[in-house]
């Protein structure tokens, strides 16, 4: 491979850097040939003309947190990390927009918005240390999605770099935007196989003016369906809605306790934000429809409370990954009357195949995290199948936030059927003619 046309220091072949950069959040790993660390748009569009006429393979990488291995690069590839392309470049307060590089922490872009009374909403587990790049190529959710939504639906404007070094520009500064097709959506969660995000305009949202937050304790993993269930039902909307079974209880309390009951089969944590009267209002509808399933609910009595219940939640795919190290991490989403119907059906699925599973996640919008905890390592594709069927079966789909990335390729076929999936294939061509970007991701 020809030297890239870049300062030494924005280029790595040393072994360290290639083996730093060869895997991410799914365990899957393959060294490449070199790491790039660009600095500004001007050096991306080098790296990608050079990549052009060298038919050389480039993977896109934030922070490296995904779940589906669509960071994780090919054999020989060039690894494009865009983590120092960090800057906030514009907080907008008049128009409530956000410009930023793509290597912007996203907790780091939520505090310096809270200290202006402005708010971001989508909020992945691993907010502290994953990029904003990374969760517009994979259009992250989290807790707060229930109420506000997932990243797609924040984004209004982005420059990208296509794969023969074009550079583009997408979308509009404005709330509305109706001319052309929408290329801004069609690049989001698009995992880096279409082009390379380079500027993020965001829209941003004020500061809610109060936030309660209720733990929720059910001797009943069937009862805490059924409370997600009746609560959307009574036209009640959340911001948060989390679920943990027994199972992701006892993993986070052995990890880092902070005194949950390992006898509890499930909980909920509830988050109400708005008016302060309203939300009381709210809450007590909540806690009523819970007690009538024989529910205990208590209150966080002030914000350090509320960060110790949302540290346990976050904590739960780490705590998990002590008990089994070859955990399988799945991101299913049924509609959410089927939550019941779905937690019954994990239960028969994990004592057929005799694998215990785990299961959390964003009940409130039917995002359940089905992690799979194998003693030993096995080929856990039949069960993949049947989860999957499941699924499917209940009218939801194999992937919610994670992507499809390496891990869900097998299966995409499960649930894109083949006209659709040659349309998906046709625009990649359009965008990547020589399949430079990404390549070996989505499709199988």
């Amino acid at each position: 491979m020809k030297t890239l046309k870049l300062d030494i220091e924005n280029y790595s072949t040393e072994p360290e850097d290639l083996i730093a950069y060869g895997f991410d959040a799914s365990g899957l790993a393959e060294m490449p040939a070199a790491v790039a660390w660009p600095r500004s748009v001007e050096e991306v569009v080098n790296i990608m003309r050079h990549a052009d006429r060298e038919m050389l393979a480039v993977i896109p990488r934030g922070a490296g947190t995904g779940m589906s291995g669509g960071s994780v690069p090919a054999k020989g590839a060039l690894v494009l990390s865009l983590e120092r392309m960090n800057k906030i470049l514009e907080i907008d307060e008049e128009n409530l927009t956000a410009l930023v590089e793509p290597g912007v922490i996203n907790g780091r872009l939520q505090r310096e918005l809270q200290s202006m009374g402005l708010f971001y909403p989508p909020d992945p587990a691993s907010m502290d240390f994953c990029t904003l790049g990374g969760n517009v190529a994979e259009n992250a959710g989290g807790p707060r999605a229930l109420k506000y939504g997932v990243t797609r639906d924040y984004v209004l404007e982005l420059e990208a770099v296509l794969a023969n070094g074009g550079l583009i520009k997408t979308g509009v500064q404005t709330r509305k935007g109706v001319v052309g097709y929408d290329l801004t959506r069609l690049l989001v969660g698009s995992e880096g196989t279409l082009a390379v995000i380079t500027k993020i305009r965001l829209k941003v949202l004020p500061l809610p003016e109060d936030v309660l937050t209720l733990l929720v304790l059910f001797k009943s993993v069937q009862h805490s369906g059924d409370a997600v269930s009746r609560i959307i039902a009574a036209k009640i909307i959340p911001r948060t809605l989390e679920f943990m079974d027994n199972e992701s209880i006892r993993a986070v309390e052995a990890y880092n306790p902070i005194g949950l009951p390992k006898d509890a089969e499930a909980l909920l944590l509830i988050e109400l934000d708005g008016h302060p009267a309203a939300i009381r209002s709210e809450a007590e509808q909540v806690v009523e429809i819970c007690e009538s399933l024989g529910a205990e609910v208590t209150m966080a009595e002030d914000d350090r409370a509320r960060e110790t219940l949302w540290k346990a939640r976050r904590g739960v795919s780490p705590a998990l990954y002590h008990i089994s190290s070859r955990k399988i991490s799945e991101d299913i989403v049924v509609p959410r009357s089927k939550i019941p119907e779905m937690l019954a059906s994990l239960k028969k699925l994990s004592e057929k195949s005799k694998i215990p599973i785990a299961s959390f996640g964003h009940a409130g919008d039917g995002n359940i995290h089905v992690n799979l905890l194998p003693p030993e390592r096995k080929d856990l594709t039949p069960v993949l199948n049947e989860l999957f069927d499941n699924v499917l079966r209940l009218g939801g789909t194999i992937s919610g936030e994670h992507g499809v990335g390496l891990s869900k390729k097998p299966f995409i076929g499960m649930e894109i059927k083949p006209a659709e999936l040659k349309l998906m294939r046709d625009i990649k061509a359009v965008f990547d003619p020589k399949g430079l970007l990404n390549p070996g991701k989505i499709f199988p």
